[in-house]
């Protein structure tokens, strides 16, 4: 059971983390699921600054309603063992300071086991959402980051079945494990109707050539390490996606680390086509509209494979692995990693069947946050123990 801090009077005090845009999206729900407790614990708000790019990082906080962080610790880039040494270093005097009673974290990044080592040190209760998702590859920096925290966590909150297993498994005591959702479908369906239309996002960026209607476009993000920091396998992408656009126009907004590397090995020039469509990085609303209107997704991204399995939407994940499992098993996405031929021949088949249909998986229902927040105010008040 967790006691009250000291400088919180007779409420229990939490201070919840995000440090990359992943993070906001999860956040924003959770944040008000527990503002709207009965026993209104003291909630405050931690940016690590993992992800420093501050328009970009107002942009995502304006559209979903986030408070103002209360915190930023401004951390910024670096290597892995940097960022997260950093973020360390930095948020110790802040729970010194603030004596929580528990500290949230959401997902896998740095900021999310660097908040979590500190705070587990220090004898402060860790509740770690989206607990037990495993890809199994060691070699994802995001892996070793899931399976630490879960370790060291009090409190995990699964998305999928699969997640409770994983963690059974690793020897995580049951009574601490609660399947509760998935809480970045919670921030998709709240803000659906407030999706910017694809069209609109064409006009901006001055592409009157753009042969990409509604529907009728592939969207494609790419942003993990292992494919954007090697030329080889970058250009293969890249060469891949100038493939499919000669049947399907594609939009590919780039993050800043693969336009960097896109610059550094002179590829640019490759995407010189006018059926491809190159933005700078898209706010929240802007994606969502992309991916709503999109007849198929190529990416390496985890959330945007539950994402399109919420809007029904194909996706061709260009990775060899998953931690979502839920999204090929019940969704609408298919594994095609790195290889061209493979990735064309999953290509092919969704242009020729339409691609999974999928199904909404349970409790992916936009009350994920509500489950999480009542099962915390139960686990504060000593109705339980984790």
């Amino acid at each position: 059971m967790i006691t009250t801090s000291a400088n919180s009077g007779n409420r229990h005090s939490i201070l919840c983390v995000v440090g990359a845009r992943p993070n906001f999206m999860k956040m924003a729900p959770i944040i008000a699921a527990l503002k709207n407790l009965a026993s209104k614990p003291s909630i405050q708000l931690l940016h690590t600054g993992q992800h420093y790019d501050v328009a970009m990082n107002h942009q995502y906080f304006e559209a979903l309603g986030i408070p103002a962080p209360d915190i930023n610790l401004d951390v910024g880039s670096g290597s892995h063992a940097v960022q997260t040494a950093e973020v360390m270093r930095r948020v110790e005097p802040v729970m010194d300071d603030l004596k929580p009673s528990a500290v949230l974290v959401v997902g896998d990044v740095n900021s999310t086991i660097a908040c979590a080592l500190v705070a587990a040190k220090k004898g402060i209760q860790v509740i770690h959402v989206e607990a037990g998702l495993r890809s199994f590859d060691r070699s994802m920096p995001e892996e070793i980051n899931r399976v630490l925290t879960d370790q060291i966590s009090d409190l995990l909150f699964t998305t999928e079945r699969s997640g409770r297993d994983n963690l059974l498994r690793e020897g995580i005591d049951a009574a601490r494990i609660h399947f509760v959702g998935n809480v970045m479908i919670d921030t998709l369906l709240g803000n659906l109707e407030r999706a910017i239309p694809t069209p609109q996002i064409v006009r901006r960026a001055d592409r009157p050539d753009f042969p990409g209607a509604r529907n009728e476009y592939a969207l494609m993000t790419l942003h993990r390490p292992a494919n954007v920091d090697d030329p080889a396998v970058l250009k293969s992408l890249l060469e891949t996606a100038l493939t499919v656009s000669r049947r399907l126009p594609v939009i590919f907004p780039m993050h800043p680390r693969t336009k960097s590397m896109i610059e550094k090995f002179g590829f640019i020039g490759l995407l010189n086509v006018p059926q491809m469509l190159l933005l700078p990085p898209m706010g929240y609303l802007e994606m969502l509209g992309l991916m709503k209107d999109a007849r198929l997704v190529l990416t390496d991204s985890g959330g945007i494979q539950e994402e399109t399995t919420a809007l029904g939407v194909p996706c061709i994940t260009l990775r060899n692995n998953t931690e979502r499992p839920i999204t090929v098993d019940e969704g609408t996405n298919t594994i095609a990693g790195t290889d061209p031929e493979t990735i064309l021949r999953v290509f092919d088949d969704v242009m020729r069947t339409g691609g999974k249909a999928g199904r909404a998986p349970k409790f992916w229902d936009g009350k994920a946050a509500v489950r999480i927040a009542e099962t915390i105010e139960k686990w504060m008040a000593g109705d339980f123990r984790a």
